[in-house]
């Protein structure tokens, strides 16, 4: 397609669905970037400078994909990248109308922006950061659902809090 894509998103953590995605978007585009967004609203478990290292870290493996942070409205994010599509995730029918809204909005504020859908892999279709940050703060086992740099994250995390 020769165009940069733009994968936005919280990241806390990245999960193997997140991966699965990143895979099959750097086999379509020539650039991908994973835009990860501060997120101070939703309180993330992970600083900023956790989840880009961490996303850094899973994504090494992809030659034209690269991991920044941003904390700036994603369609001047967007501009400031010179990049004007986006990527989306979908893993089930309710995730569609809040991308839905999403997509429009982006284009309203950005007409040159276009929004492309990709559902993950069906065995990862029912990963989420949130049921995964769950699980690791509960005591449970989420090496099935992200990769092994993500579990040492967790570790070290949740040591340094006493969970």
């Amino acid at each position: 397609m020769g165009k940069k894509l733009i994968y936005p998103g919280t990241f806390d953590p990245i999960t193997n669905g997140h991966r699965d995605l990143v895979e099959r978007a750097a086999r379509m585009f020539d650039e991908v970037v994973v835009a990860i967004a501060s997120s101070d609203k939703k309180g993330p478990l992970f600083t900023l400078e956790e989840r880009v290292a961490m996303a850094g870290q899973v994504l090494a493996h992809l030659p034209n994909v690269s991991v920044t942070g941003f904390d700036k409205l994603l369609a001047f994010f967007l501009r400031e990248q010179g990049a004007s599509v986006v990527l989306r995730g979908l893993r089930a029918v309710s995730d569609f109308e809040y991308e839905f809204q999403l997509a429009n909005m982006n284009r309203q504020l950005a007409p040159e922006i276009e929004t492309v859908f990709l559902t993950p892999a069906e065995h990862l279709s029912y990963i989420s950061s949130s049921l995964v940050r769950e699980i690791a703060v509960l005591g449970g086992d989420v090496s099935k659902f992200v990769d092994a740099i993500v579990v040492d994250g967790f570790a070290r995390k949740l040591a340094r809090h006493g969970a």
